[in-house]
């Protein structure tokens, strides 16, 4: 398979039912992408795919062919996702740290290409991310205080 990786070309040899999250932990090492439900409830896994956030446990390799797909290391240090990042810090909203980069990844996407979605729209979009230590009052007021 041929596709971008975090804006650099990759090639990877491998069963074309492969999926994702465990090529990125495995091959490439980038294991900000957590497994979590592996079934695409909980969001621990959130990429992007071609720009669009995805379960990376739901994608197989053959899926990849001249795509691309960003990560959350990319993403961390673009400064897209700086406003997000303090906004998490600032409600309180990490806790023992398992679904930050699905919710960092989601919040920035949301934060950056759609136009101004209210408080409640953007809860809304979010409910594919779940947080397991039951953050919801921080990721809320960070949420809130994005849109």
């Amino acid at each position: 398979m041929h596709f971008e990786l975090n804006k650099t070309a990759v090639t990877v040899y491998c069963e074309v039912q492969r999926r994702l999250l465990p090529m990125l932990r495995e091959d490439f090492g980038l294991v900000g992408a957590k497994p979590g439900c592996e079934i695409g409830r909980c969001g621990a896994c959130m990429v992007w795919l071609d720009g669009e956030p995805v379960n990376s446990c739901l994608v197989m390799a053959w899926q990849l062919e001249g795509r691309s797909v960003t990560t959350i290391e990319a993403t961390a240090v673009d400064p897209a996702s700086t406003p997000v990042r303090d906004a998490l810090a600032r409600c309180g909203a990490v806790q023992c740290g398992y679904c930050s980069a699905g919710m960092v990844m989601t919040m920035t996407y949301l934060h950056t290409r759609i136009p101004r979605p209210d408080a409640a729209e953007a809860g809304e979009l979010m409910c594919g991310n779940l947080c397991r230590c039951t953050g919801y009052g921080g990721l809320s007021r960070a949420v809130a205080e994005l849109f």
